[in-house]
């Protein structure tokens, strides 16, 4: 637990604190609560393949947390200099859901329930924070995790006008549960994602669950980063220990 320590001492000292009383958890969906992003990362594959666009299945990994049109604009710009309409923008990323559907259930990420378990038996309120809007994977929240989750507590790409990177996805969920950034923790398994939760001054954890590099989360902000879901769950009910531990 030393890198943990030396992490919230760094965030408290930089944010001149003694402890970080925790009222909210920030929680991402794609890669954190369901093993999801193989299928999407497909999916974007075939919507880039049809549209004569080069691409690498691995990359849409460092895209994760941007809206969907968001995606298919940087696609666009990519190979053409331009963004399509508005609304062929949304009739493309349409195409995607399409491929993503057709692909069957992702499954739970292995440890997510008992992350969540764990906060809310701590008091910390759960709130997901997710750049999707598509309404399959969303409903899946209250089969997979009954209870854990309320129903106005839930960010989705809907909700926003500005998709991860930019702050305002967890700058809207503080805002949601009345917390002022310090008492919020982001988690995340995207750059683009630990990046909005940093900048929104939350302490932001990195939970590797895919292909990307340890050193794109620390670039991205990351105060800490786990291994796995399975490790971060273990490792949770200490966590919070320290979090609320004066003596750090």
């Amino acid at each position: 637990m030393n890198d943990s320590i030396q992490a919230i001492r760094r965030y408290l000292e930089a944010n001149n604190l003694g402890c970080l009383d925790i009222k909210a958890a920030l929680i991402d969906m794609d890669g954190v609560l369901f093993d999801s992003m193989p299928l999407h990362t497909l999916a974007w594959k075939h919507l880039s393949d049809d549209l004569g666009i080069e691409a690498s299945r691995d990359e849409f990994y460092l895209y994760e947390g941007m809206t969907g049109v968001a995606t298919v604009n940087l696609l666009f710009r990519r190979r053409f200099g331009s963004e399509p309409d508005v609304e062929e923008a949304r009739r493309l990323y349409k195409v995607k859901a399409g491929y993503f559907q057709s692909m069957g259930r992702p499954a739970a990420m292995p440890g997510a329930y008992d992350m969540l378990s764990c906060l809310k038996r701590e008091g910390i309120e759960r709130v997901l924070v997710t750049g999707s809007g598509q309404p399959d994977i969303l409903r899946r929240i209250d089969d997979e995790y009954q209870g854990l989750f309320e129903k106005h507590l839930r960010i989705t790409a809907a909700d926003v006008k500005h998709g991860k990177p930019h702050p305002e996805p967890y700058l809207m969920a503080q805002q949601r549960v009345d917390a002022l950034p310090s008492q919020t923790i982001v988690i995340e398994n995207a750059p683009l994602g630990v990046e909005a939760g940093h900048a929104s001054g939350a302490f932001t954890i990195a939970i590797t669950t895919g292909p990307v590099p340890k050193q794109s989360f620390i670039d991205s902000g990351a105060d800490l980063i786990f291994d796995s879901m399975p490790q971060f769950a273990e490792q949770l009910p200490h966590l919070i220990q320290l979090f609320r531990d004066t003596s750090l």
